[in-house]
């Protein structure tokens, strides 16, 4: 059995591993850039923010497509609404 806390472990994991494999200073923050770019191809005005809670969304879809979700789904939910309240508090 998976706990809370070793969902939470990965997740944070996972965002340090992401900076490490980028190497960006402040971690690996391309959702801003995402957004900007999305926002110019579509004219919608999506934020930072709004980019997180959108991909946090799409892992809540896809661990509903199977009995009980893939680790990844979870993991990256996890961290990317972890994100989004870095974002939302900045």
């Amino acid at each position: 059995m998976t706990t809370a806390a070793e969902i939470l472990r990965a997740a944070a994991g996972h965002i340090e591993d992401r900076a490490a494999q980028r190497d960006q200073p402040g971690g690996e923050r391309s959702m801003a850039r995402t957004v900007a770019a999305f926002n110019a191809l579509t004219g919608h005005q999506l934020s930072e923010r709004d980019g997180w809670l959108f991909m946090t969304t799409l892992k809540m879809a896809r661990a509903c497509c199977t009995p009980t979700g893939i680790p990844d789904d979870y993991e990256d939910g996890a961290a990317y609404i972890g994100l989004a309240g870095e974002s939302a508090h900045g």
